[in-house]
């Protein structure tokens, strides 16, 4: 595909968003409505939601939430206007931030540093060992997301290159389904569809591993930037209640794991042991330099973001990859600390 196709592609994909499921109660014509994405893997973000936080804390707004598989489709949902917040991988921000995409958001959160919670599983008689062993096979992964740029990551770690196996795009409910025919010899994906796979399989990889390895992932929050410059106290209600999700993450985790648990449809057993598998910061950690940084200092995210840019570049994933600035412009510092670490 041509770079010079992708907005067109996202586009044309937009009428696939009214396929996502959107929670529209309680909606009163009179309030405006904040428009928030969230994607099914354990984090804060669900607790958030699950609690009802945003509502209790801007009662004058309708609060809108809206499922996606992926942050590609967080993306395109981006770029046609139709979302304020997102929950969505370092990947896909990389992406979102360099050209041809050129999306106007700015990374706010970090929701969780990706641990033993994505990784690369092999299916069990597919004759994998090793990820040198996946020259030539099927290997399933949602193109344009953390996982797909760990695949390309550990491929490249190996001698691999992408056009060594068989790439297939898939999002993690089609690549359980893939799976369970034997279509796929392997896969990398999250939480939960991870753990169904790991029954059948095992793991090659993580992106713990990667991380360990100068190939970190995260999970984070953005905001447009139009939306952030129209009510930059609404944010800061968000990056509250996001804050006050890590410290029960942190502090309770059975309140935390029954909380995400009714949102992915697991148990509250099950989400204990998924939750031990990621990196969840504290607040102040989160508003570290190692992290977003401090009002007007923008931290290290900035250079994991370039750095992922670089990656996708060198990958023929983009054109090219962004400066440094593009991405300490892109993380929004207003009032950090402060605002994460004064409850």
């Amino acid at each position: 595909m041509k770079f010079t196709s992708l907005l067109a592609v996202a586009a044309a994909s937009i009428v696939a968003l009214s396929g996502c499921a959107v929670d529209h109660s309680g909606q009163d014509a009179q309030k405006p409505t904040i428009r928030l994405a969230y994607q099914s893997f354990p984090s804060g973000d669900l607790i958030v939601k699950n609690n009802k936080w945003l509502e209790e804390a801007l009662p004058d707004y309708n609060i809108k939430w809206t499922k996606f598989d992926s942050g590609a489709d967080v993306n395109t949902a981006f770029i046609a206007k139709e979302i304020d917040f997102g929950a969505i991988g370092s990947s896909p921000v990389a992406r979102g931030l360099s050209a041809p995409l050129n999306i106007p958001y700015k990374v706010a959160f970090v929701l969780d540093v990706a641990g033993d919670n994505e990784a690369l599983v092999a299916r069990d008689g597919a004759g994998i060992n090793t990820i040198a062993d996946l020259k030539g096979k099927r290997v399933a992964t949602p193109f344009a997301s953390t996982a797909h740029y760990s695949l390309l990551a550990a491929l490249a770690q190996n001698g691999l290159s992408a056009a060594d196996v068989q790439l297939i795009d898939l999002q993690p409910q089609a690549i359980l389904a893939a799976w369970d025919r034997g279509d796929i010899a392997a896969a990398y994906t999250w939480l939960p569809t991870l753990d169904q796979l790991r029954k059948t399989g095992k793991d090659l990889i993580t992106s713990r591993q990667l991380a360990t390895d100068g190939k970190p992932t995260l999970d984070l929050g953005v905001v447009s930037d139009e939306f952030a410059d129209a009510h930059p106290d609404v944010v800061d209600v968000w990056r509250r209640q996001e804050a006050r999700a890590l410290n029960v993450i942190s502090d309770d985790p059975a309140a935390a794991a029954k909380a995400i648990a009714a949102e992915i449809g697991l148990t509250p057993e099950d989400v204990v042991g998924q939750l031990k598998q990621g990196v969840y910061l504290t607040p102040q950690e989160v508003s570290s330099q190692q992290w977003l940084g401090s009002d007007g200092k923008p931290g290290n995210i900035a250079a994991n973001l370039e750095s992922a840019s670089q990656f996708l570049a060198d990958q023929k994933q983009i054109p090219a990859a962004a400066p440094l600035s593009t991405f300490q412009d892109a993380v929004y510092t207003k009032g950090l600390p402060d605002v994460l670490t004064k409850q």
